[in-house]
């Protein structure tokens, strides 16, 4: 008798909606209080309400973390930033969208033992689309974390989109090199039932 086929395994994405609608608000919170909070006033704002003096910068940690505002115009470390908008509008839009096409179609591939790369997706997806509600909502993007590793070496300023893309990255890295994937996996079988 010839047992049943299993169903194809099909990941869940009520999972990759949630991790990435966390991420979102995650990033889009922030950026709402630092855009409140840091962003410098014009000088008929500042004589209209006055804020506390400290509203420009917050040191975290001192020397080393700081909250200051910034209008990031480019791409990660400022890439393209000084191109026209007319320029880098449409290309961080096309590259956005791209992105994001790229990670839903391979979330559809998801291999049950692909846990890095399960959490690793939707972190980069919620990272690129706080990102682009900004260049959207703005035509640039709100930094905010400032992050001094020496005293002359102060790494650029980045936003919590940004940590989620960076670590869905490396999550994605991890996955690439796991032996536990599946088309490695497959392989190391096969070269081990050929040696036996």
């Amino acid at each position: 008798m010839v047992a049943p086929a299993k169903p194809a395994y099909r990941p869940s994405y009520v999972f990759l909606i949630v991790v990435s609608a966390i991420t979102l608000a995650a990033d889009l919170g922030t950026k709402w209080w630092a855009k409140d909070r840091l962003e410098p006033q014009a000088l008929t704002d500042l004589t209209a309400a006055p804020r506390p003096l400290s509203f420009r910068k917050i040191e975290v940690i001192k020397d080393h973390l700081n909250m200051i505002f910034a209008k990031n115009h480019g791409g990660a470390w400022g890439i393209l930033g000084d191109e026209s908008e007319a320029i880098r509008r449409p290309f961080f839009l096309v590259v956005s969208l791209a992105a994001i096409v790229f990670i839903v179609s391979l979330y559809r591939k998801l291999h049950p033992s692909q846990t890095a790369l399960r959490w690793g997706l939707p972190l980069v997806l919620g990272g690129a689309l706080g990102n682009l509600v900004d260049r959207i909502r703005y035509g640039y993007v709100i930094d905010f974390i400032q992050v001094r590793l020496t005293s002359t070496f102060v790494w650029p300023t980045f936003n919590v989109a940004d940590i989620a893309i960076v670590v869905g990255v490396g999550l994605m890295a991890i996955d690439m090199f796991s032996p536990h994937r599946p088309e490695l996996a497959g392989k190391a079988s096969g070269a081990k039932a050929s040696a036996g």
